[in-house]
């Protein structure tokens, strides 16, 4: 049964059918929700909760493709609990905030361990780069170039212009650049700011 069909199921009522739906797009929508969110166990119970959402509201899809559709949701979902953080009180962003074993599944098993320390260590100073993003940049970053969606799949997600994305996705790539250069040790030589300290073209 191929997705289209699974949707139709599940609009008619198949909770068999929604529950491998959800098993095909459970991995996205977590990383989606732990890059925007920073936080393994809050992006886990965002990520049950929209699924909980798709679910009530699945009567109501009408469009071809149902991860944009899906990604939307979660979005949505870490920005609910993001603005519901930030009326408690702040609590520091320290280094436990962030699982450091969270690799977004890029093991490779030929590495040693020491290589293993490097990629996982970058990738915890990537995330906590991303989480020192405005949330609207750190979501079109994490749609784009962590996720790999168009940007009108991103537009579709965030529910704004084409051009919009563009130009968040540019600033945002700016200011991660900028944000990165502290761990210059860490960046692949490319995304090193040069002897004349020209900033790198290409973006994480």
């Amino acid at each position: 049964m191929d997705e289209s069909q699974l949707i139709a199921s599940a609009q008619n009522g198949d909770l068999s059918a929604f529950n491998r739906l959800v098993l095909q797009h459970q991995g996205v929508a977590y990383n989606v929700a732990y890059r925007i969110m920073g936080d393994p166990d809050r992006a886990a119970d965002a990520t049950q909760d929209a699924f909980i959402k798709a679910y009530k509201a699945l009567s109501r899809f009408r469009g071809k493709h149902f991860k944009p559709w899906l990604l939307r949701i979660v979005t949505n979902t870490c920005y609910d609990y993001l603005r519901a953080a930030k009326r408690k009180p702040a609590s520091s962003l320290d280094d436990d905030q962030f699982n450091k074993e969270h690799t977004l599944r890029l093991h490779d098993p030929g590495e040693g361990p020491e290589k293993r320390l490097e990629r996982q260590e970058l990738n915890h100073v990537i995330q906590q780069s991303i989480y020192r993003l405005s949330d609207d940049h750190r979501a079109v970053i994490v749609l784009v170039d962590i996720q790999g969606l168009s940007y009108e799949d991103a537009a579709q997600v965030l529910d704004i212009s084409l051009g919009t994305v563009k130009s968040r996705i540019s600033r945002a790539r700016a200011h991660l650049r900028t944000i990165l250069q502290d761990y210059q040790e860490l960046l692949p030589e490319r995304y090193r700011l040069s002897h004349r300290g020209h900033t790198p073209s290409a973006h994480p």
